[in-house]
């Protein structure tokens, strides 16, 4: 897949100049939420049964920012994408290394649409702010493991 291809496979990028790079998109955050409920998982499919989730609260920094922030504690949450992805072709979703640098980090994954993302942050906690940049798409070779 072509840079050009992957850029025309993402829908809603918020500022393409910054998303859009060398080899990749950066996908930003729309949501967090908090598990409240265990979901249920069985054997053969028939009681499968979704986590109740709540929307994680949010703060300003500043009485006149434009944008909040969520303070995660250590944990797992479930963050969204303002970005939505339309392809048949299989991409690689991986968490930005600022991200990572910063103690949080989300599973690598081979996707042909944006799923809720479980958010890993360690004991330090993170400040994550809405609209960042967190995961990055890039094209998936099998032959590679790109």
């Amino acid at each position: 897949m072509s840079d050009t291809d992957l850029v025309d496979a993402v829908d809603g990028l918020l500022h393409a100049e910054t998303q859009v790079h060398d080899g990749g998109v950066d996908l930003t955050v729309a949501d967090v939420s908090v598990v409240e409920e265990p979901g249920r998982v069985d054997f053969g499919g028939d009681e499968l049964d979704a986590a109740r989730t709540e929307p994680h609260g949010t703060y300003t920094r500043r009485p006149d920012d434009d944008y909040e922030w969520w303070l995660l504690d250590s944990g797992t949450y479930l963050i969204e994408y303002n970005e939505s992805l339309s392809t048949d072709r299989p991409l690689r979703l991986e968490t930005r290394e600022a991200v990572l640098e910063r103690g949080a980090t989300h599973p690598t994954r081979v996707v042909t649409s944006l799923p809720r993302m479980p958010l890993s942050v360690s004991e330090g906690g993170l400040h994550l702010k809405e609209n960042a940049r967190v995961s990055t798409l890039r094209p998936h070779s099998a032959q590679s493991g790109r």
